[in-house]
Parts: C-alpha cells; structure tokens; sequence
C-alpha cells in the first residue's frame, strides 16, 4: 500500500493552515501563474453553516502531479453578479491535501443566502450558492432539509440530485456512502475507472470520479451539506479498526489502519468540513486516523440537528457468521455476544457527548442524523428473530441507552434520519423495541439510496416485514430517490421523492409518499 504522503501532526498543522483565511481588498491579491486546463473540475462546495460564516470548498486538478502549493482565492457576494462583494480571501491549496481548499469564511450576516466563487490564476470557478444559519435563539418559521444516502456509481445516474436542487432545500444532509470502493456490479449501468480502492490516490480518484457527475456537481453548489460516512468510504462493514469484507485478494491490505487513514483523508480532501474535524481529541484508538464527524448544529430556536459517526468508534459485529468480518442476520438467541449491554455503536464518547448535547439543547425539533435504520427490523416472520448485526440492532444496549437518554432529558421532538438500506422506512422511535406498548419517544425516516440497489427479495419482502415490525409505518424498497423534510414551529412534513429509473440520467421523479407529524406529538399521519 502507498503510505500516506504526511504525518498525522504536520496533516493537522497544514489544515488548519490553509482553513484560516485572510480578507484582502482585490487590488491586493496576489496571482498564481496561468493553469493549462480548468483546475475547478470537481465543482465547489459549501458546509459547516453557522451564524455568521460558512466552509466554502473546491480542489483543484491538474492534468499532471504538480508539487506545489497554489495560491487560491474566494470572493464571496451579496448577489450572483458579484457586484457588492461581502467577504474577499486567499487560501492556500497544498500538495499534501490534494490541493483542496477548506475556507473558513466569517464575518457574515445570519439567516441569508450568498454566493460564492474562487480564482486560481486567471481561471475560475463555477458560482456556489450558499447561506448562513439564523441567530442562536432566533425564531424561525421554516427549515427544509433534503436527505439523502449511499450512491454507487454503477448501480445507476444521479438524477435524484437534480430533482432535489428543483425542491431547494436550506440544507442538504449526506448520511454516508459518498463512495463505494469496490468496483465490480452486476449489470451495471456505468462503469468505474480503476478497480479496488486501497490506496490515498485511489481514494482520491473515486471522489474525483463521482464529482464528474454534473447533477451531483449542482447540487453541492445550491446550498450548505452537513455529512457524516458509513462504512463504504473507507470498505464494507468495517467497525472501528477491525476489517470488513471486500478486498481483490485474502491479505491485499496488510496494514488496515494505513488504509483506513487514506480513506479519512481523501473524505476531508472532498468535503465542506471544518478543519476542526481534524482531531485527536477524543482518545481510545491505539492507532490509525481519526476525524471528529460528530457535530450539534443549532438552527435557531426551530431545529438542532446532531450529527452521529456510527464507524469510528464502535465495537466489533456480534456473532460474525463462521468468524469472518461482515454484516449478516443472527437468531439473537443462539448469540450470547448479543446479550451485552456494554457493547458501543458511537463509542463511549461519542455516548456521552451525545447525552450532553441533547440535554442542552433549546431546539423546538432534534434532528439526529445517523447512518442507517434505527428501529428493530425483525426478517424472520412468526415466533422467534433474524436480525442485521451490523446495524442498531446488533448493539441493542446502545440503543436502549440512547433511547433512555431522550427520555432522560424530555428531548423536545425526536426526529431520526437515516440511510444505508437502500430502501424507505418510516417509523415510530419506542423506548422498548421488545414491547409494543412501550412509549413512542419520536420518529423515524430511513430513506432509500441514490442510486445503489436494493436486495433482490428486498420488494416482495417488504409487506411481511411491515407486519412482522408494527412500529413502522411504511416502507418501500422499488424506488431510488431522497427525503424532503420541512420543519415549522406548527410541525413536520416529510416527502420521499423516487426516480422513475435510475439507469437514466435525465429520469424524472415522483411522490412516493408523504407524512406529517405534530409538533409535541410523535406520531406519524399520512398525508
């Protein structure tokens, strides 16, 4: 494997470096030699919103390695034509991080929308929009937050993302699967450039890749994303430091933590994240990489989003099937492993940050915003349960301790968004799964995927599933699409959004289904 190009400590030296921005009238920016090609090919982005500034992002590309730092600057401006400028930079894009640019841009006015763009050279960018977030405190009479998760390149186009760039929506919440890192598919609708993803150049060429989608490009620069991964950034049902499944060859990977370092890298290289992310500040790893995904985001008095890391710090799978690594359905009963509640999801820190940022939270809505399904989904019909180790359920004790934690500290309307099923389930968050007469505590929506597929029998299942499991409402496992959540102080409306075909890229899209749920109610009505 080639090794990562940096240290982790200059690695955190140089992010923050070239995060901290220096305004500059424009008659005194300096200019970087004239670039062959277009350099901004990946697009821009924006993230990371607060009160009073924003991430503004991009990386550059060359048509060959150059081993110099560029210099790159941002405008960012009250209006599209750039005539009344609000804030004005330079950052520095280095080798070292793939000469990506995180620009940490403060000094803005709260609650409004900007646009934004970058000069290298002569060159420039494409136009971003972006917007700030409203006043802690402020009132606010609506947020609209599109989720949406795991998009296989092969698996089909991206048309989703430009059907939720027509809803436009405040935010965009990525729950994980930017990427996939094996290549491969069955039937495949395009087809990926290189084959397995093991190295930081590796990494960094699968980004590259899925940016050189046009919709996806289009979307990024419409609004402000927040975004965590799932385990495909780095490979498949990985936990923590222990592998997952899906190499070429047995022993292909000889150091998992070199690679799974390159892997958080290359997703900082791609992202519109704070460089605060770069941390090592909660402790535990023996080794390897870190990156603090895990964020509480406050958007006024409306809405608190917090937004988990599910990888990182969990404990092993229980009961691996005949020992190997990877997810797969267990009878919990024939599993004594499953009995224990010490086991972690988030890790012992991330538990214990999650229990403060609940308790002090002052949002009318909490927005928890995590990889997968939450609620138990029992796959074996009548006495008795098949259940998905890799998920909530294979780390029920976990889960009981969040539960008791929004009870704990009267969490004012719970909301879970997830993903990595590829399919739409809708639900009601109980505070005992085992009993169904247990308090309903929230709600749940797991929204299908971008592109990638579902199961084979995962459709004709579906209806056993929902009989098998009366805490969800709904579910779908036919269609592609995203999650369009709109929050008021009255209520929440959810609308799940499906392409017709996602093996095209110009398919349109349509209502799957719709919900609502009261404001101090958590319960689901159709809509």
């Amino acid at each position: 494997m080639k090794p990562i190009q940096t240290d982790r400590r200059q690695l955190l030296r140089l992010a923050a470096a070239t995060a901290t921005t220096l305004w500059l009238p424009r008659s005194a920016w300096s200019r970087a030699p004239a670039l062959a090609q277009d350099p901004f090919a990946l697009g821009v982005a924006s993230g990371a919103p607060a009160p009073d500034g924003v991430v503004l992002w991009t990386r550059l590309v060359f048509p060959e390695p150059l081993a110099r730092e560029v210099t790159v600057r941002w405008e960012v401006a009250h209006d599209e034509a750039f005539t009344r400028i609000a804030r004005s930079g330079v950052a520095q894009a280095v080798p070292a991080l793939g000469h990506a640019v995180h620009a940490e841009v403060q000094g803005l006015e709260s609650d409004r929308w900007y646009f934004y763009r970058f000069w290298a050279g002569e060159a420039g960018s494409p136009v971003g929009r972006t917007r700030t977030a409203p006043a802690h405190g402020a009132e606010v009479a609506r947020l609209r937050v599109g989720y949406a998760s795991c998009q296989r390149w092969e698996h089909g186009y991206y048309a989703a993302w430009r059907h939720l760039r027509a809803d436009a929506p405040d935010l965009v919440v990525f729950l994980g699967d930017y990427i996939y890192e094996y290549p491969g598919a069955q039937n495949a609708v395009r087809s990926v450039k290189g084959g397995w993803v093991l190295t930081l150049d590796d990494y960094r060429d699968r980004y590259a890749l899925h940016r050189s989608d046009a919709d996806l490009r289009a979307m990024h620069a419409a609004c402000p994303w927040l975004l965590t991964w799932d385990d495909h950034e780095v490979q498949n049902d990985y936990a923590a430091l222990h592998e997952g499944t899906g190499v070429p060859v047995v022993g292909t990977v000889a150091d998992f933590a070199a690679r799974r370092a390159a892997a958080y890298q290359a997703w900082y290289e791609h992202m519109p994240v704070r460089a605060s992310v770069l941390t090592r500040g909660l402790s535990g790893l023996a080794q390897g990489a870190e990156m603090r995904v895990h964020q509480q985001w406050a958007w006024g008095r409306l809405a608190t989003l917090h937004l988990l890391d599910g990888r990182q710090y969990r404990d092993r799978q229980p009961c691996l099937k005949d020992g190997k690594p990877g997810g797969t359905l267990v009878d919990p009963a024939q599993c004594a492993e499953w009995a224990d509640t010490r086991r972690t999801y988030l890790g012992a820190a991330q538990e214990q940050w999650l229990d403060q940022a609940l308790a002090r939270s002052a949002g009318r809505w909490n927005v928890i915003g995590q990889q997968t399904l939450f609620g138990t989904r029992d796959a074996r019909p009548g006495p008795g349960q098949r259940l998905w180790n890799d998920g909530w359920d294979g780390y029920a004790g976990a889960r009981r301790r969040l539960t008791d934690a929004l009870q704990k500290h009267r969490v004012s309307n719970p909301v879970f968004l997830g993903g990595d099923v590829h399919e739409n389930w809708v639900g009601h968050v109980k505070a005992d799964y085992a009993d169904a007469d247990s308090v309903t505590l929230g709600v749940e929506f797991c929204g299908t995927s971008i592109s990638s597929r579902a199961s084979a029998t995962a459709v004709e299942r579906t209806p056993e599933r929902l009989a098998e499991n009366p805490h969800f409402v709904f579910g779908d496992a036919q269609y592609r699409g995203y999650g369009l959540a709109d929050f008021t102080p009255q209520g929440l409306q959810t609308t799940l959004r499906a392409v017709e075909d996602v093996t095209r890229a110009d398919s349109a899209a349509f209502t799957l289904a719709a919900f609502e749920v009261r404001e101090g109610r958590a319960r689901i009505e159709r809509r």
